[in-house]
């Protein structure tokens, strides 16, 4: 558990100094004053998460769950959804955006832990070990293809598949509609011009540099710019306007321009570990419930980040997705904590003389 925190606390720090440096020509004292609120939220959010009775949100993990739907609903209401750069995937409040496929997440590491848990003796049937929760999936990733969000579509389904295939539901039935999943996933970016565009600039980068593909040639040149050790702090060029998003999604390039290889294999190593310490411990959990809750949790961000990094890469199709922690985002940073916070509240109920009881079937 110190090391949940300790990396947690580190790479959050490494994205506060990061967005100040690749904000440097957005107005890096506005965007730091921004984030800086958020992560005050996102603390006093993630110590909750980390100290709530998880029995509690176990009983009202429907209640939590509609609550995201409706939310989900009201970003396609006109009027009340955002749309930003043809995509209706915010609700705007006052000042601020929130982004409910982020807050999904939680919603639906909930449900399925919950779910399950409570139908631990029926799981190897087909209508509550596979058709039930199925049809909890593919509501929530249906709502967000529609905004549209591909790649939190993607995220979600691929999280929730790992958490019914960890609570045990069968591998017959998982793996066909599995392969039906990608294969309808396919159609849908080869029918959407945007998205075909990237995948096949992706497949040739070099002859894409100064059409769809600039984005990702412009990652590439800074990691390679930044070599071993980084040219330095601040000293980086691809943040003035050479590289999109430099602050959100593509922010892992200007870390590995500036700070180099050295800084960004750390990072990657970080995200490796706090799975690996987490996925270790949790063989431990006295419940499915606690098991399937931080389990589902710790994917969502691990995960999240290693396709962040890939794509930023060049190792994946380019997709605008955060990497947890580091990229400029409220909503992003916020759910990140709460999903933490459920790791670390299970993690700490472990080492509570009531873990001691028999463990669930």
């Amino acid at each position: 558990m110190i090391y949940v925190i300790f990396a947690a606390i580190s790479l959050t720090m490494i994205g506060l100094v990061m967005l100040f440096s690749a904000g440097v020509v957005r107005g890096a004292q506005a965007l730091l004053t921004k984030q800086i609120i958020w992560l005050a939220l996102s603390l006093l959010m993630g110590l909750y998460a980390a100290f709530m009775d998880l029995d509690w949100l176990r009983r009202k993990s429907w209640i939590v769950f509609g609550l995201c739907i409706i939310a989900l609903i009201l970003t396609l209401v006109p009027g009340i959804g955002v749309k930003v750069n043809g995509a209706q995937r915010w609700i705007g409040l006052g000042p601020l955006r929130i982004q409910p496929s982020e807050f999904a997440k939680i919603g639906l590491v909930i449900i399925l832990a919950a779910y399950f848990s409570n139908r631990h003796r029926e799981i190897k049937s087909f209508l509550y070990g596979f058709l039930v929760p199925s049809v909890v999936v593919g509501l929530c990733c249906g709502l967000i293809i529609l905004q549209p969000d591909f790649g939190t579509c993607f995220l979600c389904g691929a999280v929730a598949a790992t958490m019914m295939f960890q609570a045990g539901t069968s591998l017959r039935w998982l793996l066909p509609v599995a392969g039906l999943a990608v294969v309808a996933f396919s159609v849908l970016v080869y029918f959407d011009p945007v998205r075909i565009r990237r995948v096949t600039s992706f497949l040739d980068v070099e002859a894409n540099a100064n059409d769809s593909a600039y984005q990702l040639w412009q990652g590439m040149l800074a990691f390679g710019v930044g070599g071993l050790d980084g040219v330095g702090l601040g000293m980086g060029r691809q943040q003035m306007h050479f590289l999109p998003e430099a602050h959100t999604d593509f922010i892992f390039p200007v870390i590995g321009e500036e700070l180099g290889l050295l800084v960004t294999a750390g990072i990657v190593i970080s995200f490796l570990v706090l799975f690996a310490s987490v996925f270790l411990r949790l063989r431990q959990a006295p419940r499915l419930y606690e098991y399937l809750l931080a389990m589902g949790a710790i994917l969502f961000v691990t995960l999240q980040a290693i396709i962040n990094m890939g794509v930023v890469t060049g190792s994946l199709p380019t997709k605008g997705m955060s990497l947890p922690f580091i990229s400029y985002g409220g909503s992003n940073l916020m759910v990140t904590f709460v999903l933490l916070g459920f790791v670390i509240n299970v993690l700490k109920s472990m080492n509570s003389p009531q873990s001691l009881r028999a463990r669930e079937l």
